[in-house]
Parts: C-alpha cells; structure tokens; sequence
C-alpha cells in the first residue's frame, strides 16, 4: 500500500506549503489579538522554545528510525549475498546432475534478487512471483537430491539452501519496516503548531521575513527523512553491490 512518504519531492512541497499557511495564519489571524503584557510575552516565549525544542528532538528520533532501516537494508544485502555464494559452492556436494541444475537456478535467482534492488517500480509482484517460484525450483532440486541419497553432504546442500531462503525473507521484512505513520503525523503535527505560533509572534513584532525560514528549514528535514525511508523512491538506496560482485565472479 503506497503512501505519501513513498514520494520525497511531494513531502517536501505539501510540508512547505502546509506549515506556510499556518504560519500566516499566526501572523495574520491570531497575532491581531496579541497581548502586550509582558508576562504573557515571557510566557509564550517559554512555549516557544519548548515546542521547537520538542519538534527537533523528535525530527532527530525520526532521522534516526529511518537511518538504522536503511543500514538494516544494507545488512540483509550483504547477506543474501553471502547465502547465495555459499549455496553456489555448496551444489559440489550433491550429484552432478543435481548440481547443474542447482547453480543455472541460483544464478537466475541472483538476476532475480539484483533487480528487486535495482528496480524502482512499485508494482513489482511479477518480479515476486518470479522469485517465488524459482524459490520452489531451488528447494525442489535439493530436496530430491538429499531424499535420493541422504547424507550427511546433502543435508549441508539443503542448510545452505534454507539460508539462501531465508535471508530473502528477512530482507523483505526490513524493507516493509518503515517509519510509523502515528510518528510521522506527530511531526507534521507539531510543526504546524511550531510554525502558526512562529507566525503569531512575527505578527505581533511585525516581522514577516522569518515565516519562510522554519517552514523550509523542517520541509528539507521530513524530505530527507522520507527519501531514506523510501527503499524505491528515494535519492538515496540500497545498491546491491555485494551482489553484483557475486554475479561478476559466478560469471568469470
């Protein structure tokens, strides 16, 4: 299921637009009816502050959800990878037949995990079906090996191949672990509250020129929070390159 978050530049302009306008509604609607006591000024000062405070401490959390995904991402490539290399050597153990036919899949199956990274569209379920069904092939020629002649051998074929099953498991487990979207829904949240109190304060002082800059400030945050977040979407992705070395090296 898409979301907003799956596309950056549109988080950035519906961000920049959204606390904008609340920050002129502060400066235009609701600094009209400011006070000029100074213990009211005082107070809404201390809000201030602490509101600001909250929103970057909770930007910087967000920052932080989004990175060590991404670095999990990272991680599971590197070992499908390895599960891949393994299995490839592996296949010596079991007949010749079988071990044949065993490294024509995996090395079909690796294209097959080299463009699930690679690619960046989301209606990728023929790719996954495709996977799926080389997945059965794989486990298919394993087992038949290691039902023929079992051993000790074939059963370290079968371990190799179950882990070859599994890192694809997990690695799209991390890729569906995205940031909450109760978290996202407080930034956005407090950020407009941040940004009409900023406006309200520069309509008292009468000074407009910093309604844009807390606005672009926080819309460039979220854009980047996003485009991390984003496996497919974003600048910034997961390159598999320790799979591609693998398949430069099965092909030499």
């Amino acid at each position: 299921m898409q979301r907003i978050t799956d596309y950056p530049p549109l988080v950035f302009v519906v961000a920049i637009v959204t606390q904008w306008l609340c920050a002129w509604l502060g400066a235009a609607v609701l600094g009209r009816h400011a006070t000029a006591e100074n213990e009211a000024r005082e107070d809404f000062k201390m809000v201030l502050a602490a509101s600001l405070t909250l929103l970057g401490l909770i930007i910087g959390f967000s920052f932080s959800m989004a990175v060590s995904r991404y670095d999990l991402r990272k991680s599971y490539e590197e070992e499908e990878a390895n599960a891949i290399g393994t299995a490839y050597v592996r296949a010596d153990l079991l007949p010749p037949a079988d071990a044949a036919r065993l490294r024509a899949l995996l090395s079909q199956y690796l294209g097959q995990r080299i463009e699930f990274y690679n690619t960046r569209d989301r209606e990728h379920l023929q790719l996954n079906a495709q996977t799926t069904q080389t997945q059965r092939e794989l486990w298919s020629v394993v087992q038949g090996a290691a039902n023929a002649q079992p051993s000790a051998l074939t059963a370290l074929a079968a371990a190799g191949m179950n882990d070859v099953l599994n890192a694809q498991g997990y690695t799209q487990a991390a890729w569906w672990n995205r940031i909450p979207r109760a978290a996202w829904a407080l930034m956005v949240l407090i950020a407009m509250l941040c940004n009409m109190m900023l406006g309200y304060a520069a309509g008292r002082l009468k000074v407009r020129t910093v309604l844009a800059i807390l606005p672009l400030v926080v819309s460039v945050a979220f854009f980047l929070i996003a485009d991390i977040d984003s496996p497919r979407s974003g600048v910034i992705h997961v390159t598999p390159q320790n799979l591609l070395s693998l398949a430069a090296n099965l092909h030499r």
